[in-house]
């Protein structure tokens, strides 16, 4: 499956209030599963030494889903397919590392 075929088929779960003209629902979405990615990490760290076995990374992954999910519609509701954020996010790095800025701090280095 590609990226935009997943934004397409993802759309189809997407219930909430006012879809299409509606950037914080899924901004709100986005930054609560964010933090229950880093959640669970932290308590592999502070539980488990820092070691992820498959339960672990399984539980990641569903995570990881929650987090594309809200990423898609956020993507949506600002009219832009996920190819096009993803081959943006390339090009951004691409010229950070032609230009020795992948290191350091700020959006436009």
């Amino acid at each position: 499956m590609d990226l935009n075929e997943y934004q397409d088929k993802s759309k189809q779960t997407a219930c909430y209030p006012d879809i299409g003209n509606n950037l914080i629902y899924p901004t709100l979405g986005l930054t609560g599963e964010a933090g229950e990615v880093a959640d669970k990490v932290k308590k592999v760290l502070r539980d488990k030494k820092g070691v992820f076995g498959a339960d672990e990374k399984y539980q990641l992954k569903l995570e990881l889903g929650d987090v594309l999910w809200y990423i898609a519609q956020l993507s949506s509701e600002l009219g832009f397919s996920l190819e096009d954020v993803a081959q943006a996010n390339l090009l951004k790095l691409e010229s950070r590392s032609n230009r020795g800025k992948l290191s350091g701090s700020g959006d436009h280095r």
